[in-house]
């Protein structure tokens, strides 16, 4: 494989770090761009250029204009489902705003391929067919999934208009090292450091809510099979496979040692009941399928959370 010249935006935070490490494991000249806001300087890989930026800053044309890039890995974003209900006007400047001003700027800069992060989580809604594959219709149901719907509707404009290639990953629950155990986001590292301190675990409604929890590695790997792959499609990326929180919770207690029981709480309003992604795409195109079982997964981020402590 050439090397290419990579911007990775959001390279900082959890899934674009892994990533950034997968492009230059593979030999690549890589760029970061990252506000900080969610993402931190330890994740981040000696070997990347980095700049403390927004992507809705002005002056990324600058970036652009100095290291010519080939291809965007946009991770960056405002991910925060809850959030963007509360304040959709500061989710769509992050996620529309800073899309277009990432798109503007490859046209103008030569770049020939943006890969771009969306969501099967909640691009498809509640799907009535489980599990949805790519043609399933959208269906976003918060300000957050229909941000990530008109990206990719962006991302096909400017491929007829502009001729710029792009690869929309609709990933499913990601988890993995580097996932922040604090706050709302990623119930295997919430979990896992509640159980690491002997603490109670709660989960919401009866535990029977299913996820497709696919390993941030496997993500990384995808992200390189894009570089030469799946021009101007949508890839759902995931396991292909539904594990429910209780599954979960049994997983994890036998991993960290945990002997209490979970304390049940009242359903999360709006929450979707069964969850998981057809990912026969990813195969046929990409050459790519989940390598990582979540047991193996669960254990790495266990480790990862217990060497924090």
């Amino acid at each position: 494989m050439k090397m290419k010249r990579i911007l990775v935006t959001g390279g900082a935070g959890f899934i674009g770090s892994h990533v950034v490490d997968k492009f230059i494991e593979l030999g690549h000249d890589v760029v970061v761009i990252d506000n900080l806001s969610s993402g931190k300087k330890a994740n981040l890989n000696p070997k990347a250029t980095f700049y403390d930026m927004d992507v809705q800053d002005e002056a990324v044309r600058e970036i652009f204009s100095r290291h010519r890039f080939d291809v965007v890995d946009h991770h960056a974003a405002q991910i925060d489902v809850r959030k963007s209900v509360e304040d959709p006007v500061f989710d769509a400047r992050t996620n529309v705003l800073g899309l277009l001003n990432i798109l503007q700027n490859s046209v103008k800069h030569g770049v020939k391929k943006v890969i771009f992060i969306s969501s099967g989580g909640v691009v498809y809604g509640d799907p009535e067919k489980l599990p949805p594959n790519e043609d399933y219709p959208f269906a976003p149901e918060s300000p957050y999934g229909v941000t990530k719907t008109v990206g990719e509707y962006y991302l096909r404009y400017y491929a007829k208009t502009h001729n710029l290639k792009f690869t929309a990953l609709r990933y499913s629950n990601v988890y993995g090292p580097r996932q922040n155990p604090e706050g709302e986001a990623g119930v295997v590292a919430i979990f896992s450091q509640l159980m690491l301190k002997g603490k109670e675990c709660s989960i919401f409604g009866d535990g029977k809510q299913t996820r497709d929890y696919v390993s941030v590695l496997d993500v990384a790997r995808a992200n390189a099979a894009c570089l030469d792959k799946g021009d101007n499609e949508s890839i759902n990326i995931g396991t292909g496979r539904e594990t429910s929180v209780n599954q979960l919770f049994s997983l994890l207690s036998r991993i960290t040692g945990y002997d209490k029981k979970p304390v049940y709480l009242p359903p999360r309003k709006g929450e979707l009941a069964r969850n998981f992604l057809d990912v026969g795409k990813a195969k046929n195109i990409l050459g790519w399928v989940p390598g990582m079982t979540l047991e193996e997964g669960l254990k790495k981020t266990v480790d990862w959370i217990s060497s924090l402590r």
